[in-house]
């Protein structure tokens, strides 16, 4: 994924509309270490830090029904890429060759900056395509926390003129998990220190179906001994409660199809509450 990213800002200084010198420039990815002499005008993005970004962390997981079960995916980790822009000039000598060091990096940031997020255009057919939240970039933010002084002295080069750009993408950690549709949920409730007023009530939930199989939307489930009432969904099911054990009459409707079921509350092993109408 991270390789990825670094050819999408590739991508981006590659832009033919950019003026010169930038323009014919070489996008590198080079470690910066002396002696580094690329031979050509040269914009490098040296990734030289990764790291989570715990200001987009999320430790709630997502739920996704299909053909009766459910898939729970894990929060993907949020991880900021952080790149060391320089501008290594060509062709010139003297002051010349140092303004132009300068428009090159200048060019480079102000193409950069135009991007809060990575286009979107940009991440079509790859990894990255359809994160969400959208990829962000920032661009030439001081972090107090990174020394470039000590990080000149650790590639054994001299400080030159730079910036950082940094952008957060997510990447999945855990495999997706599958598990069974909850079918039935018990709640109890009883006045502290006093086991005898306790109360046991349950929430059920099913799928209704036509006889092809195909879910039937806004369809009527009720449970006719105590009124409940529930409307299916986009995918057939409902979900109604709370009521206590017992047996009950469930009735669904859809136009002037009614088909009535007797069902127990809770499920004994190996049933569940799903509706076929004829």
């Amino acid at each position: 994924m991270i390789h990825e990213l670094s050819l999408i800002l590739r991508k981006i200084l590659n832009d033919p509309s950019l003026p010169e010198p930038l323009k014919s420039a070489q996008i590198a990815f080079d470690r910066p270490t002396d002696p580094y002499n690329p031979g050509q005008r040269t914009v490098n993005l040296f990734l030289y830090d990764v790291r989570e970004n715990v200001e987009l962390r999320n430790n709630e997981p997502t739920y996704q029904r299909q053909n009766g079960q459910v898939i729970i995916r894990q929060p993907p980790l949020r991880v900021a890429c952080s790149y060391l822009v320089t501008a290594w000039p060509a062709g010139a000598t003297g002051e010349a060759l140092t303004l132009q060091e300068h428009q090159l990096l200048s060019q480079a940031l102000q193409t950069l900056s135009r991007h809060p997020l990575i286009p979107a255009e940009l991440l079509n057919g790859t990894s990255l395509e359809g994160q969400e939240p959208p990829l962000p970039m920032v661009t030439a933010l001081v972090d107090p926390q990174k020394n470039l002084s000590e990080f000149w002295t650790a590639v054994g080069n001299k400080l030159r003129p730079s910036f950082m750009v940094t952008v957060t993408i997510a990447m999945e950690a855990f495999a997706p998990e599958t598990a069974p549709t909850v079918i039935t949920q018990r709640t109890s409730i009883e006045q502290r220190g006093l086991p005898a007023t306790r109360e046991t009530f349950f929430r059920i939930g099913g799928q209704v179906t036509n006889a092809a199989g195909v879910p039937v939307v806004n369809a009527i489930v009720t449970l006719v001994e105590i009124g409940l009432l529930a409307t299916t969904n986009v995918d057939g099911r409902y979900n109604l409660g709370a009521m206590p054990e017992g047996n009950y009459n469930l009735r669904v409707q859809s136009g002037p199809t009614v088909q009535n079921v007797n069902i127990t509350v809770p499920a004994p092993a190996g049933s569940n509450y799903n509706v076929q109408l004829p």
